[in-house]
Order: structure tokens, then sequence, then C-alpha cells
């Protein structure tokens, strides 16, 4: 497995974005990797469970694709959240997670969204006309090959009859932030996001909800990693409990027991 000298380390955390929402304590912090549209509802509760327990918490966050294979090329990560099982069942298979301490704590919804000021009006069933609400432009969402919206947003168009129509018209953007930008920016007339993610921008609007039955149930897995520190279970008890429930149901996921 690869190893983080000192200056690598420091490296590391610039290039890929850790976060820390806490003064330093003397006490080591948490590492947690986790979904990028998880972002709000967690830097949320790291403020809130250091203020509780003075243990400081950084955050990574990206697709989840990129940070099990972070984990698995050594990244010093204690906690990874995913936002798909497929990714955790990557680490699992090779180790790299404790699976004892894996547990489904959320779920989601997958919506199709439009920039704030759009016209465009969809009802989403069977052969619904993506393609001519696009006109000339193209659908953003997660790469299919490896971000898990985007892999949720495939299944389900698959499923409704319109993906060929659509498959050669994406923007395949490497995180549902991302996404979620381009829409944003009015940079893509239509996108496939999480409803949480949907819910935090007031640049876009969902336009609807796809059917749970279209694609498999979106859940969001959380596990120690096999190098995880001592005070990392603390973390996810922390967010499993009641502080946590409250958070998440404030940015739109449902939690899950």
């Amino acid at each position: 497995m690869k190893k983080f000298s000192g200056v690598g380390f420091v490296l590391w955390l610039s290039l890929f974005g850790l976060t820390s929402f806490a003064a330093d304590t003397g006490k080591p912090s948490i590492t947690v990797f986790a979904a990028a549209s998880l972002t709000n509802a967690l830097q949320e509760l790291g403020d809130g469970f250091t203020k509780e327990t003075s243990i400081p918490v950084r955050f990574s966050f990206a697709a989840s694709s990129t940070l099990a294979r972070q984990i698995e090329n050594g990244a010093p990560a204690d906690v990874f959240l995913a936002a798909d099982l497929e990714w955790m069942d990557y680490l699992q298979t090779r180790n790299l997670i404790q699976r004892d301490t894996r547990h489904d704590v959320l779920g989601n919804r997958l919506v199709l969204i439009a920039p704030a000021d759009s016209k465009t009006k969809l009802k989403i069933e069977p052969r619904f006309p993506l393609a001519a609400a696009l006109g000339t432009g193209r659908l953003a969402t997660g790469d299919p090959d490896t971000v898990p919206v985007g892999r949720y947003a495939r299944e389900a168009l698959t499923t409704l009859g319109v993906w060929n129509d659509v498959a050669d018209r994406m923007v395949r953007a490497d995180s549902v932030r991302s996404a979620l930008a381009f829409v944003d920016r009015g940079e893509a007339p239509l996108g496939i996001v999480y409803e949480t993610d949907a819910l935090i921008d007031k640049h876009v609007r969902v336009v609807d909800v796809f059917p749970a039955g279209s694609h498999q149930p979106i859940i969001y897995p959380i596990a120690l990693t096999s190098a995880a520190k001592t005070d990392a279970a603390r973390f996810v008890a922390y967010i499993r409990g009641s502080a946590g429930g409250v958070a998440f149901k404030a940015y739109g996921f449902t939690p899950l027991r």
C-alpha cells in the first residue's frame, strides 16, 4: 500500500481538498471521505461533533468512485461514506473497510432539474420527450461509468426507454455537484442530480422526480476503514444518532434505521 511522508501528506491534503471545521485541539483529527452530495450536511455535523468532543474532523468530498480509489491507493481516511453500495463493496472485497462497522444510513431521490428561470415542463414517464426538451443543449449528470448519480440516471433512463435518445448528448461530470453546477450556470438546460442537491441551489428547480421503480434505491453506506483511528467510531455513532437524523432530514435525506 502506498505510504505518505509528512510532506507528502500535506501536499495530498491540498490536492484533494481536505478541509477542517475545527481549531487545533491537540487531539488527532478524524478524516472522513464522503460523497459530494453530503457536503453541506456533513460540514454542519462535523462542526457539531467537534464542539461536543473537541475532536477535529477533516473532510474530503468527491465522487464515491474517486474516493474509493484514493483509499485503495493509501489515502489516510478513517471513515468512508459513499453514495451507492457498489463502491463500498469495492473496498470491502479488498479488505479496506471494517465490514462489521458497515451500515446503510441514508436514502435519497433522483430528480430532473433545470435552471430556475427555465420554462421547461416534463412529466417523467416511459418514452417521455427528454431529447426534444434538450433542444440543442446537453444533459448534465455524473459520468455513468463511474459516478453513482450517473449510474442511477442511466438505469432510470434505460428503464424509461429514453437512454439511447440522449446517451451521446450528455455532460459526464466528475461528481453530482459538478453536474449541478452546469445547470446552475445555465451551461446545460437539464440535469439529473439527487433531490438534496437541487434543494440547496436557488438557481435550479426540480422539473420532476424519477419514479422509485425506475432505478435501484439510492442508498448511502458508511464504514470505518481498515486503518481507522479509535475516535472515528465516535463520529460514526454521532451521525447515526439523533444529531445526524435532524441534520440529514433538514437537507432532504431520508435517514435509514
